[in-house]
């Protein structure tokens, strides 16, 4: 909406999507101007004032056409929507017939002079080639009051059903998602315990929101739950029997348990790798790596538990078996931090658990690189600066002379944008246009059918930054605060570490550490919305659980 309009009704958002369009969009200033008496309206006839008042003398809808046609010249409303439709044709024998048609028709009715008529005419045919259908625009109209409602006072609802619409489109998904961060809508990793089969809104048990603006005195809706049907490759249908197994018989205990209480035609390899990589399992407090090497123990043990039970082997030891399998531990490789995002962005469509750059913030922040999602503000063939990381290249060859050059796709925190790296620029940087590549892009911007893109004027990299005020960074990734539990922490005492971590908000990880009974410990990731900067103060709250910074 735009906020010269200063819109006080739906008349004014109405009158709005007839103007925001190519041909109209030239009035918009006209109107405005006209609208808040900065210029007076001005009527080519006073019969006009009738028809043109509301959209003070500005004609904007198709049925202004056909009505100044009727009341000016006598035009029954079939003749005056045959004429209309003849202007938006632009054909000029036909036009020379009808303006002389009008020309008398004003005359005949109105007493209207030659002259005078002529310009009415030209007013008609001007506005009658980009005019819209105010019935049209009317029901836009109001469709974009209810949206603009519901997401001003249901945010978090609206969003999630946003998200839902767009349950098998992971670009609109990542979009969407920017939207909400922007409206400090935290968005929850995919959970096969907690999930719905689409986005679903959730409550945030804390004394602040989760962007650390405002308090609640009581749990809100301020967090959407990401969808387990929007997964890539999972099926909707099967992640819907999953749901009704686990409302039906209780949450899932184990990647185990979830094989066994689905029909192996459901809980397939492909599908349970995709939840792993996509994190529905990390309510297990098992690394994602460790998880996707049990896979097929998992599967196994649960087929053969299904045939014995089929068969009426029911073993008396069943039950032990099961939980030894699942308790035993393969000889893994780790993954790195940049491979564990990329599952993510390429089964949800953004990063749940942390963003390659994070560990560059401090560094863009410092050179003040503008951001990509702000592009669209500067004029075609404006010159600007920005950094991100390489998501994509694709080298190409220019069609007569064949010399190299290559589009690239550069990501920063919010957004992506293309970038043309044309043969001179591409020879200095071809070595180091690579995916993952974080560098700094010198460019002019170049609009082409609404599309923002980007010439390289000059490519270099950039060094992820170094520790000020305490942070800590090893390999480029930002280090993780660790906390430690003992077998007896209780409930309140975690919901009151939860509390702390979420009044601090910032860009540090968490990691838990719970020690068991038996000598080993569990380690858990609290999550990208308890991510906090270890400030004195917070240090001095935490102290009795605070390990150390650790290096990832």
């Amino acid at each position: 909406m735009l906020p010269e309009m200063n819109s006080r009704s739906q008349f004014d958002i109405i009158a709005l999507i007839a103007l925001y369009r190519p041909g109209p969009m030239e009035l918009i200033p006209e109107y405005v101007k006209a609208k808040k008496g900065i210029t007076p309206i001005k009527y080519l006839h006073p019969l006009l004032e009738d028809i043109c008042a509301d959209t003070y003398g500005v004609m904007i809808y198709q049925e202004q056409v056909m009505a100044a046609a009727s009341k000016l010249a006598g035009y029954s409303l079939a003749q005056a929507d045959l004429l209309r439709r003849l202007m938006g044709k632009k054909d000029k024998k036909q036009m020379a017939k009808e303006r002389e048609n009008f020309i008398d028709g004003c005359a005949r009715t109105n007493k209207i002079p030659e002259k005078k008529a002529n310009a009415i005419f030209d007013l008609l045919e001007k506005f009658a080639g980009y005019g819209f259908n105010k019935s049209h625009s009317a029901a836009y109209g109001v469709i974009s009051y209810q949206t603009a409602f519901l997401k001003a006072h249901y945010p978090v609802e609206f969003m999630a059903g946003l998200l839902s619409n767009e349950i098998n489109n992971t670009e609109k998904i990542s979009v969407f998602v920017g939207e909400c961060k922007r409206m400090g809508i935290s968005i929850l990793p995919p959970d096969i315990n907690k999930s719905g089969l689409k986005f679903t809104p959730e409550t945030w048990e804390g004394p602040q929101r989760p962007d650390g603006r405002g308090t609640e005195a009581a749990p809100t809706l301020n967090a959407i739950r990401y969808g387990l049907a929007a997964i890539k490759n999972v099926g909707e249908a099967a992640m819907a029997m999953a749901i009704r197994e686990r409302d039906e018989r209780g949450e899932f205990s184990s990647l185990d348990d979830f094989c066994t209480r689905l029909d192996s035609r459901v809980a397939n390899r492909k599908m349970l790798e995709n939840l792993i990589k996509a994190g529905a399992f990390d309510f297990t407090g098992r690394d994602r790596p460790e998880l996707f090497a049990c896979i097929e123990d998992a599967l196994a043990s649960s087929a053969a538990l299904q045939r014995d039970r089929v068969a009426g082997q029911v073993s008396l030891f069943d039950e032990q078996t099961h939980a030894a399998t699942a308790a035993r531990r393969q000889s893994i490789t780790p993954w790195n931090e940049h491979e564990k995002l990329s599952y993510e962005k390429e089964l949800l469509g953004f990063y749940v658990s942390g963003h390659p750059l994070d560990a560059y913030a401090d560094v863009f922040a410092a050179k003040n690189y503008r951001p990509i999602a702000s592009l669209g503000e500067l004029d075609d063939r404006a010159q600007f600066k920005i950094a991100g990381a390489i998501v994509e290249d694709e080298k190409k060859f220019t069609r007569k002379e064949g010399k190299p050059f290559a589009i690239v796709w550069l990501e920063d925190l919010m957004d992506t944008l293309e970038v043309v790296v044309w043969n001179e620029v591409y020879l200095k940087v071809s070595d180091i246009l690579v995916p993952g590549r974080v560098v700094e892009l010198k460019a002019t911007l170049d609009r082409r059918d609404e599309m923002l893109r980007a010439t390289a004027v000059e490519i270099k990299p950039v060094a992820a930054g170094r520790p000020n005020g305490g942070t800590e960074r090893s390999e480029g990734k930002v280090s993780a605060i660790r906390l430690r539990f003992s077998s007896a922490t209780t409930g309140d005492e975690l919901r009151q570490v939860r509390n702390i971590l979420v009044s601090a908000p910032g860009r540090h990880p968490v990691q838990l550490l719970f020690d068991r009974d038996n000598g080993n410990s569990l380690r858990l990731d609290a999550g990208t919305e308890f991510r906090v900067d270890l400030t004195p103060d917070l240090t001095e709250k935490l102290s009795r659980w605070l390990v150390t910074q650790q290096h990832q």
